[in-house]
């Protein structure tokens, strides 16, 4: 996960934004510094579903009502508890200007002004307290997760190599290299055409609702290409009314995807997880991050449900990598999310995130593989959050993939090395992948089972611990070779035919 560059407000109740987490080549030790309050402008409604049995895709009209419905009980419910606004934000805020559809039958209602998080926690718990209501939450924003680094670092350490926390890549090659009926959505800032990766990238779909945070002149439509997500000192305060913002574009979206699926044996730059990879981008990161909406719509689209108003997916993923986040605990509406995604047959792999906090959305939700980042000791990236919720360790410092060198709009292709949780996510995201060309008929849970159930123990000395009393980076750091072939390896499923 990304550090300060939060994925601002909109997202779940009072967002503590991640503080920036920048390891050097000492890898000295950083403190995370509490972020400043953010502000919530929108919020997920779910109208409950009436009695009376509903079509599965209900009819325009019965949209728009719920839309109108959902509009109608937040103005009603600001204009009973003003007490929730501050003087200034009581005449703009006490209306909804828009309720507009999303995914999983919930609607993204936008107040006239911004509100404190914490008016915005109180006026969620009301909300939920309204009898038309199923479930309301803040829209927070959510934000990348990785420390830029020294660039052009000469080797990927975490692909071959010697190193104890290698994931071993190239024994995995030796069983696999890959399928190209196996696609990885990559829910992320976008990409760039870089020469080491278009070759494997399908056309994909941009989910940024709002035009100001696209940078790209307009909406959702369906160009994922990355315009760049610099932020200036103004626009910063546009966001949030922070500069906690401000900085040059990231080509995050570029990075993960590379790692993952950079094309391999060109005769240039490097190499991604999956020789034979289809990366699917899914852009839902703009300026500022992006809001828990866009992203939910994003990550349902990628794994092939229904989004209103946007086109049908023809490549759905089996793996859906989202290297972003919040610290705010799982909600409701991601929760649902990942549930039925995972339902509907694909894996979630998320950040755990930088700054030293819990482990927050997506990577907290039940179903989500949560990935710490490691370094080449086998030791727990000292950016990296851990705890409990972690399920796997995997190599996240010092991470060389393709990159762009623009410092705002886009300039010339280059590799750069990156640190952070949102590094280590698509290593695991492309062991997965080959664990699948391996074994295609592998569910969602066996691969998280056979992921974990394959990953080395932590060397006595890591600090991430190496017995399940003291673990904190998971179960052990990610072996690709291993869980190659325990795919390869795994008894058929029922109805299945065994090889």
């Amino acid at each position: 996960m990304t550090p300060v560059r939060c994925i601002a407000n909109r997202f779940v109740a009072a967002l503590l934004t991640l503080a920036p987490a920048i390891e050097n080549a000492a890898a000295a030790d950083t403190a995370a510094t509490p972020a400043p309050r953010e502000r919530v402008t929108q919020f997920i409604v779910k109208i409950k579903t009436p009695a009376a049995p509903q079509s599965v895709h209900p009819p325009i009209a019965d949209s728009e009502g719920r839309a109108a419905l959902a509009r109608t009980v937040v103005e009603r419910v600001l204009r009973e508890n003003p007490e929730n606004l501050p003087t200034r934000s009581r005449r703009a805020a006490d209306f909804a200007v828009e309720a507009r559809p999303m995914s999983g039958a919930a609607h993204v209602v936008t107040l006239g002004a911004p509100i404190a998080s914490e008016a915005a926690a109180a006026l969620a718990e009301r909300l939920q307290m309204q009898p038309e209501i199923e479930f309301a939450e803040p829209d927070y924003r959510l934000h990348r997760q990785f420390v830029p680094t020294d660039p052009l670092y000469a080797r990927q350490w975490a692909y071959h190599g010697d190193a104890i926390g290698a994931a071993r890549f190239e024994a995995a090659w030796d069983i696999t290299t890959g399928s190209p009926d196996v696609v990885v959505a990559v829910a992320d800032t976008g990409y760039r055409p870089h020469p080491d990766l278009m070759a494997n990238v399908l056309p994909g779909y941009d989910f940024i609702s709002d035009p100001f945070f696209a940078n790209d002149g307009d909406g959702r439509d369906a160009d994922a290409s990355d315009p760049g997500d610099w932020v200036s000192a103004e626009e910063s305060f546009r966001c949030d009314g922070t500069d906690q913002w401000a900085g040059n574009s990231s080509w995050h979206g570029t990075h993960v995807a590379g790692t993952i699926g950079a094309v391999v044996n060109n005769g240039i730059g490097g190499a991604g997880g999956v020789g034979q990879a289809r990366i699917l981008p899914v852009r839902v990161l703009g300026k500022c991050g992006g809001p828990a909406s866009d992203i939910i719509d994003g990550m349902r689209w990628a794994a092939g449900l229904p989004v209103p108003g946007v086109p049908d997916n023809p490549h759905p993923a089996k793996i859906v990598n989202v290297s972003l986040g919040t610290s705010q605990p799982c909600s409701r509406a991601m929760q649902t999310a990942i549930d039925d995604i995972v339902a509907h047959g694909a894996s979630v792999v998320a950040a755990a995130g930088n700054g030293g906090f819990e482990v927050g959305e997506p990577a907290s939700c039940q179903g989500a593989i949560a990935v710490a980042a490691i370094d080449a000791r086998g030791d727990k990236g000292t950016f990296s959050n851990s705890g409990a919720r972690i399920d796997i360790g995997a190599p996240g410092a010092g991470i060389v993939s393709t990159a762009n060198a623009g410092l705002r709009a886009p300039g010339e292709d280059t590799y750069l090395s990156y640190n952070g949780t949102s590094m280590a996510a698509p290593h695991v995201s492309a062991a997965l992948a080959l664990m699948l060309a391996a074994k295609p008929t592998l569910s969602p849970d066996a691969l998280r089972e056979k992921i974990k159930a394959s990953a080395r123990a932590y060397p006595a000395e890591s600090s991430c611990g190496n017995t399940k009393e003291s673990a904190i980076c998971g179960v052990g750091m990610l072996d690709a070779a291993a869980a190659v072939a325990a795919a390869r390896t795994a008894a058929p499923t029922k109805g299945e035919r065994a090889d």
